[in-house]
């Protein structure tokens, strides 16, 4: 598997049709670093170096490359010789474009003459590639190899990658776990199998461009600008503000006009509507991932999916011989799977409510499942250890089994297709990497575990525990970061979940009947609302609309 820097990120190093690097032909300021010269003649002269206590040559060199990135390239060339600022110098294009270009040679040689920001700066005026403080030349070295050798692989000449393996990555890189992952990918047989395996789209995907994004942090920002850097400054500010709103509930990207907040009013507390079909405790409740549809089940052998808004019922699944703990929608919500106390699987048809398929057996209770991204396979878990967890295909084979010797009663996988966490109904979770299908690591987190749930950005696992609290722990870093308490989870399973706009919150049920909403970043609890009696056991956000949620509890009944 890629290490975590290695992974795949936002897309970065946009080749850019405005010729950065070209000299003005205008006298540098005394002390100018990186090539930027500032013109001295005429008025300019008088112009403050500062803009409103920020350093006129960052915001300037932003402003070009944002006009760069946004097509305004006439612009971009105005601005860069009317201040006299370049974008980039020479060498750097050089560096970006041999990346682009697949020119390993040349970049390693680019690399070669790098200097570190803190030594020589290689160059008159600052023009050389300069490192940051703290970059390992040898690992970008690795990193640009790595990228030869996958491309390789990807156009089968499997020689030439074994000997680029042998020769140019194991004298650098004293990994061995990574070393024989890479190693293990001459076995691919087909491109799709190798791009899977090292969650890696290609050489004409965005793979250079984030390998670019990669070395780029290694590179010093007054040399080399961070891709988009304004954007990302904005994304910053937006995401900022609505992490100090406390009652954020608007679906739509603040704007930048002004400061950003939501007005309480708006926030959803009030109980619009119960339903009320099922005759025994509901457990669980969940809506489609297009926000249509709700389904909810619990100890009354049937499910019930519902329309949304109308919230009537519109089909009533009833083959079950015995409760029903969890379901899950297909990531295309054309399908769902129950996990019954049965012992049994069984995946549906959600626009027909006819049974597809009813999986074996199993010797313990089928307690959780999760679908894979294309929606053409799904992963069960199950109170047997000897079936505890199973991927299957559409037609019911097995395609996958982990041979665990730990038990499953919570599963959870990321967006994003990498992560697969395991709770086993202890105090443990167990993290996988969804792609090689391996164990990355266990957390023993001390106490007993009751429901788990992935963020939407893939990065955070929430888990609650029979403490009565809830934790946020991040995938990778392996740590909890945040912490919510206020509700009670000591003898049943009690389900929380993100929610709101931008999964700004976190709400949970509780044994208690309640209903408790927290700020996520903050954790300061925003609402305590009357649910259920005697408890309510799970709740559910609307996907597609941050002013309505679901919840579900003992008392029969479904509240919106």
């Amino acid at each position: 598997m890629l290490a975590d820097t290695d992974r795949q990120v936002a897309s970065n190093g946009t080749s850019r049709p405005y010729a950065n690097g070209k000299s003005h032909q205008r006298p540098a300021a005394p002390g100018a670093a990186n090539g930027t010269g500032k013109s001295v003649n005429g008025s300019r002269a008088k112009v403050l170096e500062t803009y409103l206590g920020h350093d006129r040559e960052e915001v300037t060199r932003l402003l070009i490359q944002a006009l760069s990135d946004m097509g305004y390239q006439s612009a971009a060339q105005s601005v860069s010789q009317e201040s006299g600022y370049e974008l980039e110098s020479p060498m750097v294009a050089a560096f970006r474009n041999a990346i682009l270009k697949g020119d390993w040679s040349q970049a390693e040689e680019l690399l070669a003459g790098a200097a570190s920001s803190s030594g020589d700066r290689n160059g008159e005026n600052g023009n050389g590639l300069v490192l940051a403080n703290g970059a390992d030349r040898q690992i970008m070295r690795f990193w640009i190899r790595q990228q030869k050798f996958l491309e390789l692989l990807e156009q089968h000449e499997t020689a030439r990658a074994l000997h680029t393996l042998r020769t140019e990555l194991t004298p650098l890189y004293q990994d061995t776990q990574k070393l024989h992952f890479l190693s293990s990918l001459l076995m691919c047989q087909k491109a799709e199998d190798l791009k899977s395996k090292a969650e890696w789209d290609g050489a004409h995907g965005e793979s250079r461009h984030i390998l670019l994004s990669q070395l780029s942090k290694c590179i010093s920002p007054s040399v080399m600008l961070p891709e988009h850097r304004l954007a990302i400054l904005l994304h910053q500010v937006k995401a900022n503000q609505i992490g100090g709103c406390l009652w954020h509930s608007s679906a739509t990207s603040p704007s930048l006009y002004a400061d950003h907040v939501c007005d309480r009013r708006r926030f959803p507390t009030e109980n619009v509507t119960e339903l009320d079909e099922h005759d025994d405790q509901v457990w669980q409740i969940m809506f489609s991932h297009d926000g249509r549809k709700l389904a909810s089940c619990g100890q009354g052998k049937q499910v019930i999916i519902w329309d949304v808004p109308t919230f009537k019922p519109l089909h009533v699944l009833k083959d079950h011989e015995s409760g029903v703990g969890n379901v899950a929608w297909s990531w295309d919500d054309s399908m769902l799977v129950t996990c019954c106390q049965d012992r049994h699987a069984r995946l549906w048809d959600v626009n027909t409510g006819t049974c597809l398929r009813k999986l074996e057996r199993c010797q313990e209770p089928v307690t959780s499942c999760v679908w894979a991204a294309d929606s053409q396979t799904f992963v069960t878990g199950a109170l047997d250890k000897s079936d505890s967890l199973v991927q299957w295909n559409l037609s019911g084979e097995r395609i996958y089994d982990w041979n665990n010797q730990h038990r499953v009663e919570g599963l959870a996988i990321s967006p994003d297709g990498h992560w697969l966490v395991a709770s086993d109904g202890g105090s443990n979770i167990h993290v996988y990497n969804f792609i090689t299908r391996e164990l990355e690591y266990q957390m023993n987190l001390q106490v007993k575990v009751t429901s788990i749930t992935i963020s939407q950005n893939s990065r955070h696992l929430l888990v609650n525990q029979s403490t009565g609290i809830a934790q946020l722990i991040d995938l990778v870093l392996r740590e909890p970061v945040q912490s919510y308490t206020g509700f009670t989870s000591e003898n049943f399973m009690i389900r929380s979940t993100f929610g709101g706009a931008d999964e700004s919150f976190v709400i949970s049920g509780s044994e208690d009947g309640s209903i408790n909403i927290w700020h996520k970043t903050s954790a300061q609890l925003v609402e305590k609302l009357n649910g259920h009696i005697p408890g309510c056991n799970s709740v559910s956000w609307s996907p597609t609309d941050p002013c309505l949620f679901a919840s579900c509890g003992d008392d029969g009944k479904i509240k919106m």
